[in-house]
């Protein structure tokens, strides 16, 4: 890997730390529903993400958020968010930090 992937990986890993759930003080990133980000040849990042809950009100919010915040990273030429619900979400996915926030820990 070049390092400008490297730093387009971290880049979107920065702004996707800036998207939240309007009802959640943590980012979704340390929530831990990102499962996937991958940038390929073309500088397409491609994200598989979920919800804490299918019928998340914030949804369309959210997807929006982070369309649009990975796609204003530097180098980026498209994103693809793929909502996926497999393997489920749960509280186990969140940082130590996310954790700490919510009084898990």
């Amino acid at each position: 890997m070049n390092n400008e992937f490297l730093q387009t990986e971290e880049a979107i890993v920065t702004v996707l730390k800036t998207v939240y759930d309007p009802e959640i003080p943590v980012n979704i990133y340390d929530l831990g529903l990102i499962y996937k980000v991958e940038v390929d040849e073309n500088q397409i990042v491609h994200i598989d993400m979920t919800l804490t809950a299918p019928n998340c009100p914030a949804a369309d919010f959210i997807i929006e958020d982070v369309r649009m915040k990975v796609e204003a990273v530097e180098g980026v030429k498209g994103v693809e968010v793929n909502l996926v619900f497999e393997p489920e979400w749960d509280k186990d996915m969140m940082s130590e930090e996310a954790k700490l926030e919510l009084g898990f820990l």
